[in-house]
């Protein structure tokens, strides 16, 4: 018997660390379960690969940090299941100037402790040049995963539990037959019969809901580069995971954000938010490379001067992509119209998306087969701002002003 004439409770369409989350939520509970990527498995081509992403519960959006504690506990489960860590915990420092409306809303949302003296009080007084009319907060919920060996794990463990993983499978259509009857069709002719369909496919949102709504759904690729730079001569130990060094977020423009040293002995990473729009089928890989290079070397000769080499620029560049929404906000919904309850969406994530991928998958995977999340709504989540009806005769969504984002 062919995997396409199998019909399955549950498709997902790809795998990224959403949809992978996503299959293991649903295979945990017993599903029938396809798990589609239109690429090979943990691929470089989209946003869910590399060496790290961080882990924090400071969030200018009130929405946030419910989820991320969430997640925490998520992965907490996960690495026990699996037997080994992807997650390693850190301390996490927000910083910026002192009269920016987003820093105080994430320092007020995610509970961490303003630093009275960032000259003499605070373990990192040597490393930070925190500039005049600055603060800084400290949050011990902060953390640095392993983004590649993340998703592998959370598709190990959907596998184990009776998924089918298949790669090389673009998805390029999907159709309702009935209540309760989803068919996927490939780019090469095949079919998959499902009750209930989740789309989680980043920067090629918008593209396949326009070919299966017609919706103009307003999530944009960006091209970013993830730079890591050297540490100079004496100072390596000092950045590292294993000294304590945090995971930290500089408020402003531009926004900087980094993890310390861990994957690349001698090399942290230090980049910058955001990126220039592009698409995800016909990037320039090389697109962007000083515009999001000099701004975060202006930042490193500011606040780290003696701890971090800029001549030369970073070691590594490494590209990626975001896929956001105007207001930086998620997208979890039903798709709606005569897909109903049968056809859930998960889009909009980069930039912030990783750390809160169990959380999502579990939700996805709810509202897919219950048509309720009941674990986001035991948990506190608001997934109220998430809907894609924020958009109608509304470009901006959620976004009032800039303090809305980050």
């Amino acid at each position: 018997m062919t995997t396409a004439s199998v019909g399955f409770d549950v498709i997902v369409v790809g795998a990224g660390i959403m949809g992978s989350c996503a299959a293991y939520a649903a295979a945990s509970r017993g599903a029938r379960v396809l798990l589609l990527e239109r690429f090979d498995l943990l691929h470089h081509r989209g946003s869910s690969h590399g060496e790290s992403r961080t882990i924090r519960a400071t969030y200018t959006q009130p929405h946030y940090p419910a989820m991320v504690r969430l997640s925490a506990r998520l992965w907490a489960e996960t690495q026990d299941e699996a037997g080994y860590r992807v997650l390693t915990p850190t301390p996490h420092v927000d910083m910026g100037p002192r009269d920016e409306p987003a820093l105080a809303a994430a320092i007020r949302n995610g509970g961490a402790a303003q630093v009275a003296d960032t000259g003499s009080t605070w373990p990192w007084v040597g490393v930070f040049q925190v500039p005049d009319g600055w603060t800084a907060a400290v949050s011990e919920f902060g953390g640095v995963m392993k983004a590649t060996k993340a998703v592998a794990m959370f598709q190990a463990l959907a596998a184990r539990k009776g998924a089918v993983v298949r790669d090389r499978a673009e998805v390029v259509h999907v159709i309702k037959r009935g209540e309760g009857s989803i068919l996927v069709r490939t780019a090469n002719g095949e079919e998959f019969h499902g009750a209930k369909c989740i789309i989680t496919v980043g920067a090629w949102s918008t593209k396949l809901i326009k070919s299966v709504t017609g919706m103009d759904l307003p999530v944009q690729p960006l091209h970013t580069l993830i730079c890591y730079w050297k540490a100079k001569p004496g100072h390596e130990h000092e950045i590292t995971v294993e000294a304590g060094f945090p995971t930290f977020a500089s408020y402003g423009v531009p926004y900087i954000y980094s993890t310390p040293a861990m994957e690349f002995p001698g090399l942290i990473k230090i980049a910058m938010h955001g990126g220039p729009p592009c698409d995800p089928d016909s990037r320039d890989w090389s697109m962007g490379g000083a515009a999001l290079v000099e701004p975060v070397a202006r930042w490193i000769d500011a606040v780290m001067p003696a701890h971090v080499e800029t001549a030369g620029g970073p070691v590594i560049r490494q590209s990626c992509m975001y896929s956001m929404t105007p207001d930086e906000d998620f997208v979890i919904d039903y798709l709606g119209g005569e897909f109903g309850k049968d056809v859930v969406i998960g889009a909009g994530f980069s930039g912030h998306g990783f750390k809160m991928g169990p959380a999502v998958g579990r939700i996805l995977a709810e509202m897919a087969m219950d048509g309720e999340a009941r674990t986001a709504a035991e948990a506190g989540v608001d997934l109220s701002q998430l809907k894609i009806a924020r958009f109608v005769n509304n470009p901006k969504g959620n976004l009032k002003d800039a303090a809305d984002q980050l």
